[in-house]
């Protein structure tokens, strides 16, 4: 078993308050050939949550994951574990109809209580504890909707109630309650998760990006200084790895945003969400002798270059006036996978797939969601029914809602340019290398070439180019991130280039400094 060291920021960028504070890994790469019954692509919740569920039925395992176990979406999390998900139950029943809006339901509550057996049964010391949550509201006109949520949520057999008692320090018109929910130390618990993983026969490999995806028998993963081979693989990257684009028509990218910032108080017993716009997440969580405030929000497509910073300043505000918190200690960002017929895909990664399976379309639930998912696929390798499969069922047709939604929007033509990013950038922007200033990015066009230009504290250069390895579209500076991101289908990389998140899979070459 690998053991934890001490994080540090990945490439400058900002580092959520788990990764800052729950150590990381040190499991080897893969190098030469491995073969196993199952391998799986990508060290998150879901993954690691399928590999131990796998390896328990006596299957041998190996976890692909293309940096440290949890510094994906996992470690960007709240942290929430709960079957509570905004209005998502009313959401459910107008879109998919009762008895979807049960399973989805019922898939998440097990998923609760799943992650605390796990907890307890590997003594995992990950600050799993029991809290009730709340959907909230400020806003007396909001009542109706609430009462209708918790009334449903209940007759599907969830733990749910209204009250107008909700543990906040300001006024609150009224709730959903959930009880018997939880939060946890998200990368500590994928953490223990990956550490039960590891050995008898089954591996977690690090800083091992897979890049081929073949299916047969047996299938093959590709990587850099190696290659798996096994009877099956699972997808579990949160945007698809060998799809050849299928669920970027199925789900979109969306960004939002969360800082943690010090409370004289001890932790709420409850976590919390607001029905209300703009929507705030909220969470507390003590570390180290230290009482923090979690707000998120202020989200959007990831389409969209937005600079994180007066987002964050947005949160951090709420923060001061609502619960009098100190200065932001930690900021950060996440990308998750929204379905447009708002339910997860789970099962084969192509209608042709005889051994390739995916997980994706989170809905920003991951913890849950994610370990749901993870459970239907270990039962669907191994020859069991599950109840939930058929309405997760990644080949399930296009629901109404999928239709009328549509696809994301693509560009008709590729290439620098294509995606409008010329005209959302600021009139300002800089338009030579000269110009730009000490930690900052921008795309120089220079005899019709576009190279991605980023000047680092110390005065360095960085020169990439800025075409997206994916289908061509022009990336985009994100200041707060320090990270080039695609507007297309939300593929982000470093200041050199490297990816960080999919669904491109190749690296930005290398470009001379314009």
């Amino acid at each position: 078993m690998s053991e934890a060291t001490a994080a540090g920021p990945p490439e400058g960028r900002p580092l959520s308050l788990w990764l800052a504070t729950a150590g990381t890994t040190d499991y080897p790469e893969l190098r030469g050939t491995v073969e196993v019954d199952v391998a799986i692509i990508g060290g998150g919740v879901a993954g690691l949550t399928a590999a131990l569920a796998l390896k328990r039925s006596g299957r041998s395992v190996a976890v692909l994951e293309a940096g440290r176990i949890g510094t994906g979406v996992t470690g960007h999390t709240t942290g929430k574990v709960t079957s509570l998900h905004r209005l998502a139950y009313t959401e459910l029943l107008r879109s998919h109809g009762l008895p979807a809006a049960r399973i989805y339901g019922l898939a998440n509550q097990a998923a609760v209580e799943y992650i605390g057996a796990v907890v307890a049964a590997e003594n995992i010391s990950c600050g799993f504890r029991r809290v009730a949550n709340y959907t909230f509201a400020t806003d007396r006109d909001s009542l109706p909707q609430l009462q209708a949520e918790a009334g449903l949520a209940a007759s599907l057999g969830l733990p749910s109630t209204f009250t107008a008692d909700v543990p906040l320090p300001f006024a609150v018109a009224g709730a959903v309650r959930f009880d018997g929910q939880a939060q946890v130390h998200a990368v500590q618990y994928v953490q223990g998760l990956a550490g039960k993983v590891d050995g008898d026969g089954s591996f977690v490999l690090e800083r091992t990006r897979a890049l081929e995806l073949r299916e047969g028998t047996p299938v093959i993963v590709a990587t850099e200084n190696g290659t798996l081979r096994a009877q099956d693989v699972v997808v579990a990257t949160n945007v698809p790895f060998g799809d050849n684009g299928r669920f970027e028509a199925l789900c979109r990218p969306h960004r939002s945003y969360i800082v943690a910032a010090p409370v004289d108080a001890p932790p709420l017993d409850a976590t919390f969400i607001s029905a209300d716009e703009p929507m705030r997440s909220l969470l507390t969580v003590r570390l180290n002798g230290v009482t923090f405030l979690l707000v998120g929000g202020e989200g959007h497509p990831a389409g969209e270059q937005a600079d994180p910073a007066p987002r964050h300043a947005s949160l951090a505000r709420y923060a001061r006036g609502r619960f009098g918190a100190g200065t932001v200690a930690y900021r950060w960002s996440t990308q998750d996978g929204l379905p447009l017929d708002g339910l997860p895909y789970v099962g084969p990664l192509t209608p042709e797939s005889r051994h390739a399976f995916v997980i994706t379309g989170l809905r920003k639930w991951g913890l849950t969601n994610g370990t749901a998912a993870a459970l239907m696929l270990a039962d669907l390798l191994n020859g069991t029914r599950n109840e939930w499969a058929a309405l997760f069922d990644s080949n399930r047709a296009p629901s109404p809602a999928t239709a009328a939604a549509g696809a994301p929007a693509v560009p008709a033509a590729q290439g620098p340019g294509a995606n409008g990013t010329e005209e959302a950038a600021k009139a300002d922007s800089p338009r030579r290398v000269a110009e730009l200033g000490l930690g900052d990015g921008a795309v120089i066009e220079t005899d019709g070439t576009s190279t991605a230009c980023y000047r680092d504290p110390a005065g360095d250069m960085h020169a990439v180019s800025a075409t997206c390895t994916h289908l061509g579209c022009t990336v985009g500076f994100n200041r707060g991130d320090r990270t080039w991101d695609c507007p297309c289908h939300g593929s982000r990389f470093d200041v050199d280039g490297r990816v960080i998140q999919g669904p491109a899979t190749g690296n930005l070459p290398p470009r001379p400094i314009p």
